[in-house]
């Protein structure tokens, strides 16, 4: 059974920068894009980023391109989200998911989720 952890969250004040990590088990997790996603309260989940298994194509929204960056170690199972000049709409909880199709940022293509880590960005 395929397990998703993710952790680094916490509270930033605007402008600063936070990594997450999302170490996964259970299945090869060089075979799976990874993709991560964030729910702020009182609004849908939605698409931040994704990498391809590999690690060679990434995806992001235009709102977090140019401030995040996604990137994977194979050999330590774990995908990463690096957040930098973060805002305070950037608050939400992260969520890591993965998916055995190609790289994508449709919500309903990934199969595994993790329970989520926090991120409080302060004005």
């Amino acid at each position: 059974q395929v397990q998703l952890v993710e952790s680094g969250g916490g509270l930033v004040q605007a402008g600063g920068s936070l990594r997450l990590s999302c170490a996964a088990s259970g299945r090869t997790f060089s075979n799976y894009a990874m993709g991560w996603f964030r729910q702020a309260p009182g609004k849908e989940r939605e698409f931040i980023a994704a990498i391809s298994a590999s690690g060679g194509r990434t995806l992001y929204a235009e709102s977090v391109k140019g401030r995040f960056t996604i990137s994977r170690d194979n050999a330590k199972n774990t995908v990463y989200l690096q957040m930098n000049s973060l805002k305070p709409e950037d608050t939400a909880i992260y969520y890591c998911a993965s998916t055995y199709r190609a790289i994508a940022p449709l919500m309903a293509l990934y199969d595994a989720w993790g329970q989520g880590t926090q991120v409080t960005v302060s004005s």
